[in-house]
């Protein structure tokens, strides 16, 4: 569960320049109960606030938070439009692959209207949802839930979209989103989730599982687009992302295998193939050693682990998802 947004990035859907997102202070309800009548019903809070006001048509504005991709969440917001002529809306992004790929929930005060649609490849879908009054100036509450290729939509708490069943996006992030000239707060946003496990570190446990005396394993892949080899998983999880060494990365592109050893430990570098027997990533596999130690039956130690790996990694994407 995050209660607050790291490290965000903003962007735009459509037309015009992106938005400009502000923490700023803004009377907010409390969300616990009053412990007496004469207790404050709202405080002065720091809330985000996006507070460019571009008319373009077909301008969305997104703030998208980059440190989790999820897949099943439950997320809970307050929002308030606050101004705007061309529109008032403010509403969360979710299950978003990139700017023309996603899901989306808004409540409109000037059209007051509560919507569900999704963009595909660009284009939005069909609108779903009724017409309400959402007046503005006022914070209202709006709950996401999704399990699997169910999504539930609430507004205050009414669940006024049906359930709904949609396979284009299976995970994805989240960000928050407005429209045109439209100044938008959010407020209290919480997600509740299990984190997403890529199929290279799954692998990199059940494997660890499957062989507890290893001293360590990990999986090395050339990152698409930097040209660098870069740790993909492994039994130190505070070290995924970091640059592999020559070793890691000869190994994918010549497919070949490196062997090491000192007094304590050896240690094998080995490719992983897919299914079509391409070569997708390296393997860094450390054993123990022992007296009479050689090259030739640590790599027959190493051999069963990996081909147990390949069964499962059928292509490099898979391996990263």
């Amino acid at each position: 569960m995050r209660n607050h947004f790291l490290w965000a990035r903003s962007t735009v859907t459509g037309k015009g320049k992106p938005g400009e997102w502000k923490i700023i202070l803004d009377a907010v309800p409390s969300q616990m109960p009053a412990l007496s009548p004469r207790a404050t019903a709202t405080a002065k809070r720091p809330v985000l606030a996006q507070v460019a006001q571009d008319p373009t048509d077909e301008h969305f504005p997104m703030l998208i938070f980059e440190e989790e991709t999820f897949t099943d969440f439950t997320l809970t917001t307050r929002v308030k439009t606050v101004k705007g002529v061309m529109e008032q809306m403010a509403g969360i992004a979710f299950r978003i692959q990139d700017e023309t790929n996603y899901y989306v929930v808004r409540a409109s005060s000037l059209g007051n209207t509560f919507r569900f649609y999704k963009i595909v490849n660009g284009q939005r879908g069909p609108l779903i949802g009724p017409e309400v009054p959402i007046p503005a100036g006022t914070w209202h509450d709006i709950t996401i839930e999704c399990k699997g290729n169910q999504i539930r939509c609430l507004l205050d708490g009414k669940e006024l979209i049906p359930v709904m069943t949609d396979n284009s996006f299976a995970r994805g992030k989240i960000g928050f989103w407005t429209k045109s000239d439209s100044v938008s707060y959010f407020a209290d946003t919480r997600i509740v989730y299990k984190p997403h496990e890529p199929a290279a570190q799954a692998i990199v446990r059940d494997t660890l599982k499957k062989y507890p005396r290893l001293l360590g394993l990990e999986i090395y892949v050339l990152a698409p687009g930097a040209g660098k080899v870069r740790l993909a998983a492994g039994n130190d999880t505070r070290k995924i992302g970091q640059d592999g060494g020559h070793a890691q990365e000869d190994v994918i592109k010549r497919d070949v295998t490196y062997y090491g050893k000192d007094r304590k430990s050896v240690e094998v570098t080995m490719p992983l193939h897919d299914r079509n027997g391409e070569t997708v990533a390296s393997a860094r596999i450390v054993m123990q050693t022992f007296p009479g130690q050689t090259e030739q039956n640590a790599l027959a130690r190493a051999l069963p682990i990996v081909k147990e790996m390949e069964s499962r990694i059928s292509s490099l994407a898979a391996l990263l998802e």
